[in-house]
């Protein structure tokens, strides 16, 4: 679901709170343009201990040495975004419900931190009916990228061709920012690059 230009701020006039569920923080390109945008003021970022602590252990099945490597980006992004952490209060999971009692602390950490959305590929699990009783939207990476680019496109073309210039520099081969996005499977949004 790709939020709407006024759906893009709160009504008193401030950015959307996001709850960035683990499984749009581990992959690494994902990660690092939505950490762009929130950068650029496009929307505030939100998360808990837990969540950044599922995207450390989602590393393992890489190898021993990507969850070190996790744990250190980990601490940047806790230094790059102090507000972002939400602490959620003991007994607040108990009365939540979802279909996964798994992701039941990602809906906590959304009521708990105030958030607007909860920003997942993981549709299934984060019913729209479940999260509006919550006063929560659900929106997937993909589509609120295309949400983001409509409201402020040069500062979101500005995020991704930092971002597909430092994979260039690291891989060594040559990404184009729609063709960085393709692989990240943002493909309605790498449309939008043209």
């Amino acid at each position: 679901m790709a939020l709407t230009s006024s759906e893009q701020a709160r009504p008193d006039g401030k950015v959307l709170r996001i709850v960035l569920d683990a499984c749009v923080l581990y992959p690494t390109v994902m990660r690092e343009v939505l950490l762009g945008c929130a950068a650029r003021g496009l929307f505030e970022p939100k998360w808990s201990a837990r969540i950044l602590e599922e995207w450390a252990r989602a590393t393992v099945k890489l190898g021993p040495e990507a969850e070190v490597f996790a744990r250190g980006e980990l601490a940047v992004v806790m230094d790059r975004f102090p507000a972002a952490m939400v602490g959620v209060q003991p007994g607040l999971e108990q009365r939540l419900w979802l279909p996964d009692p798994d992701d039941v602390h990602v809906l906590a950490a959304a009521v708990a931190g105030s958030a607007d959305a909860i920003l997942t590929m993981n549709a299934q699990d984060f019913p729209r009916g479940v999260l509006a009783e919550e006063g929560l939207l659900r929106v997937d990476p993909d589509n609120f990228l295309v949400g983001l680019h409509e409201s402020d496109p040069a500062a979101v073309e500005a995020v991704v061709t930092a971002v597909a210039a430092e994979a260039t520099r690291l891989s060594g081969e040559d990404w184009t920012p729609r063709r960085l996005m393709k692989k990240a499977r943002l493909n309605q949004f790498a449309k939008r690059l043209g």
